[in-house]
């Protein structure tokens, strides 16, 4: 009898259809769960095992949740805390990477190993020292200690710098000719033609700091400045009763839409930023 082959077409096929259903259920199932259960009652959010579709729907959980963790005031901090932040890297972090990737200095290369050593340095190594400047500066439970250490960012002036380095010097000689200075060079040279890298890594930055549990937590002691991923605890209850999963949800739900928003204006300009950078 002769072998028949199954066709490397076909096997190609059912290894992707089975990855796509494996990202699904990995990254996708939990984001509709979550969506599910804020619409359910109290009855049917303890059921077990659990529904996938609400037989009833609650949107009143939204409400409670707004009241409850008293959102308006956490969604301004986030807001306030993350556009600073973002502002802040860019008036930071472009210009160092343009000198790193353009310029020669004095010590770069020793300064530019310490940026990369810091990219594997762990928070929880360092968030003693900045605590104690903080505390001396007057900083806890402020916006300005919310923001300031968080204007440097090693992995948005790595990212910049790999991106620089592909702009032809060309480019920037010939504005030396026409006599342009070095600001002028950054800002209407080198943000333009890396403007997708840069709008990719001010994306991370958003993703990072609205999410960030672990320094607002360190560096804020009440409401005052506070933002939304701790504003979640208000959610739970202060004894031990039971826990209403449905207005939790309901507050993540809310607490995620700018992310998907953001994520959703920019999806080209990411993707456009790493094709480019992949084919330099």
């Amino acid at each position: 009898m002769r072998n028949r082959s199954f066709p490397s077409g076909a096997i190609r096929a059912t290894l992707r259809a089975a990855g796509f259903a494996a990202l699904i259920l990995v990254f996708v199932f939990p984001l509709y769960f979550m969506a599910s259960t804020s619409f359910k009652g109290t009855r049917e959010v303890n059921i077990t095992p659990p529904t996938l579709v609400p037989s009833e729907f609650h949107p009143e959980n939204y409400a409670m949740a707004w009241n409850r963790m008293n959102f308006a005031h956490y969604l301004r901090n986030s807001l306030l805390s993350t556009f600073l932040t973002i502002a802040g890297q860019l008036l930071t972090c472009v210009p160092c990477a343009y000198a790193f990737a353009k310029k020669q200095f004095r010590f770069k290369k020793p300064l530019y190993m310490l940026l990369l050593f810091d990219l594997i340095v762990p928070a929880q190594a360092i968030f003693l020292p900045i605590y104690i400047l903080e505390s001396g500066f007057g900083w806890i439970n402020t916006m300005r200690g919310l923001v300031a250490p968080f204007c440097y960012s090693a992995f948005t002036i790595f990212s910049l710098v790999q991106y620089f380095k592909t702009i032809p010097d060309e480019i920037l000689d010939a504005a030396r000719l026409d006599k342009c200075s070095e600001v002028r060079m950054i800002t209407h040279i080198m943000a333009p033609m890396a403007s997708p890298i840069i709008i990719t890594t001010m994306i991370f930055t958003f993703v990072y700091k609205w999410n960030d549990y672990f320094w607002t937590s360190i560096l804020t002691t009440n409401e005052t400045a506070r933002t939304l991923p701790l504003a979640i605890q208000n959610l739970m209850p202060v004894d031990h009763g039971a826990r209403e999963w449905q207005i939790i949800m309901a507050g993540n739900v809310m607490a995620l839409i700018p992310m998907l928003g953001a994520y959703i204006l920019a999806n080209k300009i990411i993707k456009k930023g790493f094709i480019y950078g992949s084919g330099k």
